[in-house]
C-alpha cells in the first residue's frame, strides 16, 4: 500500500507539461482541438456559474429569514428560475456551440495530404493517397503529417466500430464498417501527438494507440520519398539469414516491398525499422523488443491475430529481429 500511495503522489506531482504535451484536450495544438477546448471551457464556466447560483438559492431557502424564504417561494420566482432562466441559458449555449461548428466548417481549406486510416484489431492500417485518391504506399500505426497545413484522414473499418482520436489535434470520430468518415486536422507546428482508439473494440482496445508526428513540409516530402522506396537489400550474412526466416515465416501475412513477401492481412513492414514503436504503441522499436514481440506476441497482446513464434531459437530470433530493424 505505501508503494501505491507513492506512485499516486508521483503522478500528481509530475510536472503538468510532461503529461500534457502528448495527449491532452486541455492543451490543443490544432485548430479543431482549440475550438473544442473553447466550447468546453464556455460550457464548464456556464455550468459552474449556474451551480453556484443554485447553491446560493438553496442556502437562502434553508437558512434565510422568513421574508427571503417567502419571496423564493413566489410564483414568478419559480417560473423565472425554473423555466425562463434554464431555457435562455441552454439556448444561448446551444447557439454558441453550433455557431462555432458552422464557422469551422466554412473555414476549412483544401487538404494538402490525404491519409486513409483503417481500424484493424488492434492496430491502424495507413494508406497515403495522392490528390486523385491513388495509393502512394501503405504503412502502419506511425503517422507523419506536414505541420501548419490541412490534412484529411479518411476513416474506415472492416471489422468492428473503432473511434479515431488525437486529443491535442481534433475531436474523436467513429470508424463504422460500411461507412466512410472524413476528419480534417491542422497541427500548429512540428511536434509529436498521441492518438488512441476511443471506442471499445475488443480485448486489446486499450493497446490500440498511435503517434502523429507533425514535421516541416520539407521533412514530410523527404519522408514520403523514402517510404515509397522498396526495402533495403540485406548488407551481411546475418541480415540475409534473417530475410530468409522472414520469407519463410512471415510473408503470408506481411508485405515487404522489393521482396517476395506480399501478405495483406498484417501490417506492411517495408520500413518497419523506422517506426517509433511496435504493436500499436505498446513497445519501443528496437531489436530486443522486435525479438520479444515475435516470440511472445500472444503474451504481450493476447488475442491479436499474430501467433507467437516461440519455437525459434535465440539465434534465429536475433537474426530475424536484426533484419526487421534494418528495414528503415
Amino acid at each position: 500500500m505505501p508503494r501505491v500511495r507513492r506512485l499516486v503522489l508521483l503522478a500528481i506531482l509530475l510536472p503538468a507539461p510532461l503529461r500534457a504535451g502528448l495527449q491532452s484536450v486541455l492543451h490543443p495544438q490544432g485548430a479543431q482541438a482549440a475550438r473544442i477546448a473553447d466550447i468546453s471551457w464556455v460550457m464548464f464556466s456556464g455550468g459552474a456559474i449556474i451551480f453556484t447560483l443554485v447553491i446560493l438559492v438553496l442556502t437562502l431557502a434553508l437558512y434565510g429569514s422568513a421574508k427571503i424564504r417567502r419571496r423564493l417561494g413566489g410564483r414568478w420566482i419559480i417560473i423565472g428560475a425554473g423555466i425562463v432562466f434554464p431555457v435562455l441559458v441552454l439556448t444561448a449555449l446551444l447557439v454558441y456551440s453550433l455557431g462555432v461548428g458552422a464557422v469551422a466548417a466554412r473555414s476549412e481549406a483544401r487538404p494538402v495530404t490525404r491519409i486513409e486510416v483503417v481500424g484493424e484489431m488492434w492496430w491502424w492500417r495507413l494508406r497515403y493517397l495522392d490528390q486523385d485518391g491513388h495509393l502512394l504506399f501503405e504503412t502502419a500505426n506511425d503517422i507523419r503529417i506536414p505541420a501548419d497545413v490541412p490534412v484529411e484522414f479518411v476513416l474506415k473499418s472492416d471489422n468492428v466500430v473503432h473511434s479515431f482520436w488525437i486529443p491535442s489535434l481534433a475531436g474523436k470520430l467513429d470508424m463504422v464498417p460500411g461507412h466512410v468518415n472524413h476528419l480534417r486536422v491542422q497541427a500548429k507546428g512540428p511536434g509529436v501527438y498521441r492518438g488512441q482508439c476511443a471506442e471499445y473494440c475488443g480485448a486489446q482496445h486499450a493497446k490500440m494507440m498511435f503517434d502523429v508526428k507533425a514535421v516541416t513540409m520539407e521533412d514530410f516530402q523527404a519522408w514520403l520519398t523514402a517510404q515509397r522506396l522498396p526495402a533495403r537489400e540485406p548488407a551481411n550474412e546475418t541480415l540475409r539469414s534473417g530475410q530468409q526466416l522472414f520469407l519463410k515465416a512471415c510473408m503470408e501475412c506481411h508485405t515487404v516491398r522489393g521482396t517476395a513477401a506480399n501478405g495483406i492481412s498484417g501490417p506492411d513492414l517495408t520500413h518497419v525499422g523506422s517506426r517509433s514503436s511496435l504493436a500499436a504503441g505498446i513497445l519501443p522499436n528496437n531489436i530486443g523488443a522486435l525479438a520479444g514481440w515475435i516470440a511472445g506476441s500472444q503474451h504481450i497482446k493476447p488475442e491479436n491475430h499474430m501467433p507467437s513464434f516461440d519455437q525459434m531459437t535465440g539465434a534465429q530470433l536475433r537474426a530475424l529481429a536484426q533484419y526487421m530493424d534494418s528495414l528503415k
